[in-house]
């Protein structure tokens, strides 16, 4: 009987949707390497279709998409195109998820509501996802919602490293805006050897992206208040805070987030309000008429090239934020 032999070199191919293809060519300038070829279109009556130009077969797939606006639209097309991926025969398959839409809807407040982030990791894993990379999640916990490694990247590093260039850091107090970010915050306070405060918010359950009442726990009092959270959507919440924060006499306030939604009036609340910066990463997208003086935005893509490279050499994807392998 003859023994036949076969030796399969493992390939990356990188793979990008329509929804942000910028940074996926910036992810790919950082992996040295180039963007599968890709048809993808809308039909009439609004189907996304897509096909790769190039075999896939045996490939270490990762599909990048950020699930901008419109969210639905560049979710179903990432998913269209995992099945795609899947039945052409990719030995795996990475769903690469710089921003995770429906995070928010990670829980039920009240009763006959959904979870809609469970649902998310439900759709991706019957897609025929393998793993997921992601970068600041709104609550830590949805990982677990996904059926397979997760790689939950910290963009607290880059933030942070902003704040320490161009702040004289004795004089910063980190401020987590509600207490979902608090242990988020103490990560900053370490990092930049920082006091904290706390902003307790009272949110209306009935009306959506409203706040009732700011209450704010903490030494500020003629410190430079640096708030950090995960996303800015319509700008309500933080402005507000910000101005709790003038309230009890902070001299300055500066704005940090991972994800620039910047829904709605977002724009213009920012850019009225007495915040001195806003510091945001490049998940998303920010289209030339979202962009204003205070705004400084910063690239995630070296962490992403880094996590996927990773990923794909059987690294640790840890080793990226406490430097152990």
């Amino acid at each position: 009987m003859t023994e036949i032999k076969t030796q399969v070199e493992k390939k990356l191919m990188l793979f990008s949707g329509r929804a942000y293809p910028e940074l996926a060519k910036e992810v790919a300038a950082n992996l040295d390497c180039e963007l599968v070829p890709t048809a993808a279109y809308d039909f009439a009556n609004g189907e996304t279709f897509v096909r790769f130009l190039e075999s896939v077969r045996g490939s270490d797939a990762f599909v990048i998409q950020s699930h901008t606006a419109p969210i639905n639209q560049w979710i179903m097309e990432q998913l269209i195109m995992v099945d795609a991926l899947k039945r052409a025969s990719a030995s795996r398959i990475t769903v690469v998820a710089p921003f995770f839409g429906y995070a928010r809807q990670d829980k039920k407040h009240r009763g006959r509501e959904p979870i809609s982030a469970r649902l998310m990791a439900d759709l991706f894993k019957t897609a025929g996802a393998d793993r997921m990379i992601t970068v600041d999640l709104h609550t830590a916990q949805i990982q677990g919602f996904f059926d397979g490694p997760v790689d939950h990247l910290f963009a607290l590093e880059l933030l942070a490293d902003h704040v320490a260039a161009t702040l004289d850091t004795s004089q910063v107090t980190v401020v987590a805006p509600d207490a979902g970010r608090v242990r988020v915050a103490e990560r900053w306070t370490d990092r930049l050897g920082c006091p904290l405060a706390i902003i307790h918010k009272r949110r209306d359950p009935l009306v959506a992206n409203e706040v009732k009442v700011f209450e704010v726990v903490g030494q500020v009092e003629g410190r430079t208040c640096v708030i950090v959270d995960d996303m800015i959507d319509t700008g309500g919440t933080i402005v507000k805070a910000a101005e709790a924060l003038f309230e009890q006499g902070a001299a300055r306030v500066i704005v940090t987030a991972t994800h620039g939604v910047l829904s709605g009036p977002a724009v213009d609340r920012l850019k009225n309000s007495r915040i001195s910066e806003v510091v945001l990463c490049n998940t998303l997208p920010i289209p030339p008429e979202k962009q204003f003086d205070k705004l400084t935005v910063l690239s995630i893509a070296p962490l992403l090239a880094s996590a996927i490279n990773e990923v794909f050499h059987g690294g640790s994807v840890t080793s990226l934020f406490d430097g152990e392998g």
